[in-house]
């Protein structure tokens, strides 16, 4: 008997409910709370929103069921499961390999990132913005991105939150802290948005935002669309496989990823209404780029009565987005090494959190000490260079990895993917959709690869 088959049986989520949040929990981060509403405001509102969900459907579904068949299929993580179901002689493990990486290098720019978040909670509830003029917030941000001691240690803050929320065990750790986590962001998504629509001056950003005017369509926004879709559910690194090796069989896997897609859409969705009514409101410009967050926003709370309340509950919700992805990613990580190193839950979380924070280190400093690397030129950091890395190859060269093998035989195979998609009850995955999962796809991950490198 293999050393694999004497490992203890698999742990499992306790509860549908636990699974539905922790995956919306990974695929919610600040990609739709930062990312999503900028780039709206950029390219005309509605009519962005309306092309995005249909990419959402069109791209994020299929490859969505893709991998949680995999991780339920192979009991494992991505490139375990991937080395268990691939056909004898090949070699599709390597790829799970690469999604294994990808989940670190996400995490080598995504904890510096997550620990602003964390930053400004503290700075907003200690009234540090307050009497600050626009400029004065703007140079604010820029000192804060030069203050190397203040970002390594937000930095450490999540990474040391995250793996200690991961060393309490599956269900005790990760589900619970993920159920209470995504339960106080919706509750205060709700507060922020009524709290945004009700401003004077509030309903010509919502019309804005709500209304399509396809005339101010381009094929940049279209394309724009396109990635967004395709990155907001992080597929392409297994950071979803993981989960659908912790559950059981008994529903079919399309309905479960379609409620994932509801819930991580509706976040973004609430978050630009939270976004543009305020902005619209204090006749700011909602496509302010990335300083939205941060510069942006801040500026708005100070005009805003309360506006020190209701900053703080901004920030607040935008670190348990953060920390959703986080530990989603981070328990993706420790499975790899629980299932391929056989090292236990405690040990895989102390070591790894060191790793992740040696290998964090160089984001968080890019900002001062190592401010002379310019990968792309002035302006440009190590944030910028692992960004690139991730989001515009390792995500779709993964993405187009497991739909090669879901759908031909030199894989896993169409009949095995079909049968593990559709066991239990619920939504099917339609026969009829092959063509296109087959054929047009991965012709679009493609266009989408290509589109990144130039």
């Amino acid at each position: 008997m293999s050393e694999r088959n004497n490992k203890p049986e698999r742990e499992q989520l306790a509860t549908r409910i636990g699974f539905l949040l922790i995956s919306a929990g990974c695929a919610i981060g600040l990609g739709n709370i930062w990312r999503f509403p900028f780039i709206t405001g950029k390219y005309g509102g509605g009519a962005f929103v309306a092309v995005y969900l249909a990419f959402l459907l069109l791209l994020g579904l299929p490859i969505l069921v893709m991998e949680y068949s995999i991780g339920r299929a192979g009991r494992l993580n991505i490139a375990g499961s991937m080395k268990k179901l691939e056909k004898p002689g090949t070699k599709w493990h390597v790829f799970g390999y690469l999604a294994i990486l990808g989940n670190v290098l996400l995490m080598m720019f995504y904890t510096t990132v997550a620990g602003w978040g964390f930053a400004y909670i503290y700075y907003t509830i200690t009234g540090r913005f307050n009497g600050l003029s626009p400029d004065g917030i703007d140079a604010f941000f820029g000192a804060f991105l030069q203050n190397t001691p203040a970002i390594v240690f937000w930095m450490t803050v999540v990474v040391v939150l995250g793996f200690w929320i991961c060393s309490k065990g599956l269900q005790a750790g990760v589900e619970r802290f993920g159920k209470t986590l995504m339960s106080g962001l919706f509750i205060i998504l709700i507060a922020l948005v009524i709290r945004s629509v009700t401003l004077p001056g509030a309903a010509a950003g919502i019309d804005f935002y709500l209304r399509p005017d396809f005339s101010m369509l381009d094929w940049e926004a279209v394309y724009a669309a396109m990635g967004q879709a395709f990155f907001t559910l992080s597929i392409g690194i297994g950071s979803m496989a993981i989960f659908g090796s912790y559950i059981g069989k008994e529903k079919r896997l399309t309905g479960e990823s379609i409620n994932v897609v509801a819930l991580d859409t509706s976040i973004a969705l609430l978050a630009g209404l939270v976004i543009f009514p305020a902005a619209f409101a204090f006749g700011v410009d909602a496509g302010s780029g990335p300083g939205l967050i941060f510069v942006t926003l801040p500026n708005i709370f100070n005009q805003m009565a309360g506006g020190q309340i209701w900053g703080s509950l901004f920030f607040i919700f935008l670190s348990f987005a953060a920390m959703t992805t986080a530990i989603a990613v981070f328990e993706n990580i420790m499975a790899f090494t629980i299932d391929e190193w056989g090292w236990g839950r405690k040990k895989a979380a102390t070591i790894n959190s060191v790793a992740i924070f040696i290998l964090s280190l160089p984001c968080a400093l890019s900002f001062g000490p190592l401010s002379w690397i310019q990968p792309f030129g002035p302006g440009t950091g190590i944030l910028d260079l692992e960004d690139f890395i991730f989001s515009n190859n390792i995500l779709p060269i993964g993405a187009l990895s497991f739909v090669l093998f879901c759908t031909y035989k030199f894989g896993w195979g169409w009949d095995k993917f079909m049968e593990e998609a559709n066991l239990g009850e619920g939504v099917k995955f339609p026969g009829w959709i092959r063509p296109y999962v087959t054929f047009v796809l991965p012709l679009v991950i493609i266009i989408v690869l290509v589109k990144g490198w130039i």
